[in-house]
C-alpha cells in the first residue's frame, strides 16, 4: 500500500483545510485509516482513526469537535477536514494505515505511512 497525502497549506486562525490520502493496492477496505501529526521540536502524535469498516472514528482530545475524518472505499481515500484551526495544529500531518487496526493504534503499528503534508497556521 501506498500513501500520498495532499492538501496542506498556510491557513489563518479560525480557517479551514481539507487533507486527502489516496491509497493504491486493491484492499483499501481492509485498513483502519489514520492521520497523525509531528510538530517542530515534538514528537508524532496521533490525530484521528476510521475504523476499516467505516462505523467508528476516534479523535484525540485537542482536535474533537473542530475535524472530522473520513473515508471513500470506492476512490481508495482517506479526507480529514479540518475546521476552527489553531496555531497549536501547526505541524506536518501524516497519513497511516493498519491492517485491520484499532482506533487507538500506536505508532508502532502503523503498517504504512505516507509522506507528510504541512499545515501551518498563522495567528
Amino acid at each position: 500500500v501506498q500513501l500520498q497525502a495532499s492538501g496542506g497549506g498556510l491557513v489563518q486562525a479560525g480557517g479551514s483545510l481539507r487533507l486527502s490520502c489516496a491509497a493504491s493496492g486493491r484492499t483499501f477496505s481492509s485498513y483502519t485509516m489514520g492521520w497523525f501529526r509531528q510538530a517542530p521540536g515534538k514528537e508524532r502524535e496521533f490525530v484521528a482513526t476510521i475504523m476499516w469498516s467505516g462505523s467508528s472514528t476516534n479523535y484525540a482530545d485537542s482536535v474533537k469537535g473542530r475535524f472530522t475524518i473520513s473515508r471513500d472505499d470506492a476512490e481508495n481515500t482517506v479526507y480529514l477536514q479540518m475546521n476552527s484551526l489553531k496555531p497549536e495544529d501547526t505541524a506536518v500531518y501524516y497519513c497511516a494505515a493498519v491492517y485491520y487496526g484499532s482506533l487507538s493504534p500506536r505508532i508502532y503499528q502503523v503498517d504504512y505511512w505516507g509522506l507528510g503534508t504541512l499545515v501551518t497556521v498563522s495567528s
